[in-house]
């Protein structure tokens, strides 16, 4: 499973690293998305069910993740 954790980064949106992931990520591979920014959250939710792709949400305390698979589209 490739692992994101946006919640280090300070230069960038924590949306920058996120879609990078899944840019490069292989078709049928495992994506989990840490985030503390819950704006940054639901605009990748949105993404994501856009693409009609189901995801799994986290909450523990401040993060909050996202699980899902890459589908060969996006």
């Amino acid at each position: 499973m490739k692992t994101i954790n946006t919640c280090e980064e300070i230069r960038y949106n924590p949306l920058v690293p996120a879609v990078a992931a899944i840019a490069t990520a292989r078709p049928g591979e495992s994506i989990k998305i840490i985030m503390n920014d819950s704006s940054a959250f639901s605009d990748i939710k949105a993404y994501l069910s856009e693409q009609k792709i189901g995801f799994r949400e986290i909450y523990d305390g401040e993060k909050m993740s996202l699980e899902f698979t890459k589908h060969e589209a996006i």
